[in-house]
């Protein structure tokens, strides 16, 4: 197995912020500054066209650090951020602005490219879920949540299909399409985000997805608005969900 290379580190606000490498891939680790116990995992998966150090991604961290006491961690997906895009990728990308130049649906292109991801990405995740857990503050025996949206959502379903160390996690705003069978296979607890006035992803096809997890609790949380106006306080309800779920005391706004 690869081992995980810390490359940098920085602190700001109690939040110790660590770059790291595991083979060809880039990742950044966050973590109270203060306290040597043990404490949960969260893993976050980006959106697509983003990286691991995107505002969404730090700006979560940094709630589910301060806010739950969490270790947070998120990797690069295949062609983003600090990794090379392949031939493949600039095909899929050219089409998806050709479409949305042209006025047509994007979700075909988007399912189809983020499919391709997926399979690509889920072995990484596993692989650094393996690598952080040699690591003594966090553990292999500790509790591991899962946080990720759009794109995130795209790879994560699949990756909590088939990883029993993942006992919760939070999805939302995507296509059911080729995840809805993955979906299925998921039993942990779910928080579920939705735009309902997409203009993207239908309500039928939020709600398509959403009903096929087969979580016994699960929550679906819809905000009025766009693709890309889902409300903050989202991520400040995503903190009390972990929170509840790994075992912590939250202290986050209402």
């Amino acid at each position: 197995m690869k081992s995980l290379q810390f490359i940098s580190e920085s602190s700001a606000d109690g939040v110790i912020e660590r770059d790291f490498t595991l083979g060809e891939v880039p990742g950044v680790l966050w973590s109270p500054a203060s306290g040597a116990d043990r404490a949960p995992l969260v893993l976050m998966g980006h959106g697509g066209g983003n990286h691991k150090k995107h505002p969404a991604m730090a700006g979560r961290a940094q709630l589910l650090v301060s806010g739950c006491g969490f270790h947070v961690s998120c990797i690069d997906a295949p062609g983003h951020g600090d990794r090379p895009r392949t031939a493949h990728d600039e095909q899929e990308i050219a089409e998806l602005f050709r479409a949305r130049a042209a006025g047509e649906p994007e979700g075909p292109v988007v399912v189809r490219y983020n499919a391709h991801l997926a399979e690509l990405a889920v072995p990484e995740w596993q692989a650094t879920l393996d690598a952080l857990q040699e690591l003594p503050e966090i553990g292999a025996d500790g509790p591991v949540g899962y946080f990720g949206i759009n794109m995130g959502t795209a790879i994560g379903v699949p990756l909590v299909a088939i990883e029993p160390r993942i006992t919760a996690a939070v999805f939302g705003q995507h296509w059911p399409d080729v995840l809805a069978e993955k979906a299925k296979q998921i039993t942990v607890p779910i928080e579920y985000d939705m735009q309902w006035d997409d203009e993207h992803i239908p309500r039928e096809a939020s709600l398509a997805l959403f009903d096929a997890f087969a979580s016994k609790e699960k929550s679906l949380h819809a905000n009025a608005g766009r693709h890309k106006e889902l409300p903050r306080f989202e991520a400040a309800s995503a903190v009390r969900f972990f929170a509840r779920h790994l075992g912590r005391t939250a202290t986050v706004p209402a």
